[in-house]
């Protein structure tokens, strides 16, 4: 997704900011499988 090095210094905030990453991943994944409407309704619901 475009990073090519961690913005932050110590290992907890890297390993704080690699979380974030694998979450919008993961999240562009989903909206890339189930599309936006099925992830709005369970947002919703």
């Amino acid at each position: 997704m475009g990073a090519a090095h961690f913005l932050t210094r110590t290992q907890e905030k890297v390993k704080t900011e690699m979380s974030l990453h694998v979450l919008a991943y993961n999240m562009k994944r989903m909206l890339n499988i189930f599309g936006v409407e099925p992830l709005m309704e369970t947002i919703a619901a």
